[in-house]
């Protein structure tokens, strides 16, 4: 099948900025790459057709070892604030081959993780092993079809190697799909760069590319961190509707464009708990599902503290100007987080009374350590498995004032189940059945729980057995723990 075909159309642009942004480097062959998943509704989205390939020509293109016309393949040079530690980073098993641009015009990084050592590697091998990169699948999807902005995944591979973590472990390769790669960390590493035009030409490029209504901006700087703030405003306010812990929120790991990137040790609560940390390496809850908000405001800090030169050339008066954008951070978050919180319980319009009840029934979930997700269903009368934490007398007393709230404002009761609908999932993505998928996946080479997973949280609207199955949170008393394989 040629490729006209398939529908690849590359327009790489990312590759003309300074030189010490990127290196230009091709993936590294692997021994006998074999297709496991291809997302198809993906595929179709951005205009590729794969129906015609075989499973080996597709192993072929998604492992690297044959790129298609057009690309261009290169790895990113970064820099970013891990833990509150600046370092010097970079794609350090990544390769983007190309921009693939469909034919809604939209332009998309095409990135393999897993293809390789870079220049950015610090010794590592460049690859990745299997079960890391069906979770980074697994979640983004699942994002992506809980309404939330991030990278989506086209497809997986095996690569008939072995990598050596504790253990010897199956290699694999992940296709990840990006409005584009760019970060505050990139931004953080054009700052410090011996040039100053490298950081003016990374802001050029970051215009045009994501926004380009700033282009005849009087101070496009200012803006750019105005949208920027919005955007993540905006991301954060999802991620705490579905009670999603991202577990790993550096800077390196906060896109311009505001997509959720990097699925290491991320998962989802299920018993409501604000202090909770999934990361093995986040032992002071810095990223912690109730911090998440302010580690988003100290991340833009950082990339304000970027674009101090071009919002004025006295550093003072940037300051100030910067320092009064991120003032306003607080009171918007605070604004978008109530209007996410009345959808979630189906409030018509704004009453002072409602700040109190959605403390008061957070507070009672933490108490009781209701299930957050099912707590909503609940409400929604919606949720298939017993759970006698709803019988308590404080609740009883709750969900009447709620009764009574939710009539307000001329609201019906077929209105608020509709506004509450599209703002809480019946199914989330459960810990223990990701690692029940993955594990079958990896030690037992069948992908039909995995497969199945995907489906549910995608379709997110089953049958009251299978609603029954994936709303139960599992009974096990060890903390769940994840680790960062992406």
């Amino acid at each position: 099948m040629s490729e006209k075909q398939i529908g690849w159309k590359f327009d790489n642009t990312y590759p003309k900025l300074p030189s010490i942004m990127l290196s230009k480097i091709k993936p590294t062959p692997v021994k006998n790459p074999k297709i496991i998943i291809l997302n198809n509704d993906l595929s179709k989205e951005i205009g590729l057709d794969f129906s015609k390939v075989n499973k080996n020509e597709l192993a072929l293109i998604f492992s690297g070892n044959k790129l298609p016309k057009g690309s261009e393949a290169i790895s990113q040079a970064y820099a970013g604030h891990q833990f509150g530690h600046f370092t010097i980073l970079g794609d350090g098993r990544a390769h983007i081959i190309g921009e693939h641009i469909t034919n809604q015009k939209k332009r998309f990084d095409i990135q393999f993780k897993g293809s390789g050592p870079t220049p950015y590697s610090r010794n590592a091998d460049g690859r990745a092993a299997l079960g890391p990169m069906l979770r980074e699948y697994l979640i983004s999807e699942s994002m992506h079809n809980l309404g939330i902005p991030t990278t989506r995944s086209l497809a997986v591979i095996k690569t008939g190697e072995n990598v050596i973590r504790e253990t010897n472990l199956e290699g694999a390769i992940l296709t990840r799909v990006a409005s584009s790669h760019i970060r505050v960390g990139t931004f953080q590493f054009a700052l410090i760069s011996e040039d100053t035009n490298h950081l003016k030409s990374l802001f050029n490029y970051t215009i045009k590319r994501h926004y380009p209504n700033l282009l005849k901006s009087k101070n496009s700087a200012i803006e750019l961190l105005q949208s920027v703030l919005e955007k993540q405003i905006d991301l954060i306010c999802h991620w705490m509707r579905v009670g999603f812990v991202h577990g790993v929120m550096n800077t390196d790991n906060m896109t311009i464009s505001g997509e959720t990137i990097d699925y290491g040790p991320c998962a989802f609560l299920d018993n409501y708990d604000p202090g909770t940390v999934f990361s093995s390496i986040d032992k002071y809850g810095r990223y912690a599902y109730y911090n998440q908000p302010r580690i988003a405001k100290w991340n833009l800090e950082r990339f304000a503290e970027c674009l101090l030169p071009l919002i004025n050339q006295d550093n003072k008066k940037a300051v100030g100007i910067a320092t009064e954008v991120l003032g306003e951070f607080p009171n918007k978050y605070k604004k978008k987080w109530l209007e996410m919180m009345r959808k979630k319980l189906g409030f018509a319009g704004e009453e002072k009374i409602d700040e109190e009840l959605i403390v008061e029934l957070l507070t009672w979930m933490h108490k009781n350590n209701a299930d957050y997700t099912n707590t909503f269903c609940y409400l929604m009368e919606n949720l298939k498995v017993d759970s006698n934490v709803f019988q308590d007398e404080q609740f009883k007393i709750w969900k009447k004032k709620w009764v009574d709230r939710s009539q307000l404002n001329n609201n019906t009761f077929k209105n608020r189940l509709n506004m509450m609908k599209k703002a809480n999932p019946l199914v989330i993505p459960r810990n223990y059945h990701v690692e029940e998928a993955l594990k079958n996946a990896v030690e037992n080479n069948d992908l039909n729980k995995f497969n199945n997973l995907v489906n549910v949280i995608k379709n997110n609207n089953c049958d009251a057995t299978t609603l029954s199955l994936f709303q139960s949170p599992g009974q096990s008393d060890k903390k769940y723990v994840t680790y960062c394989g992406t």
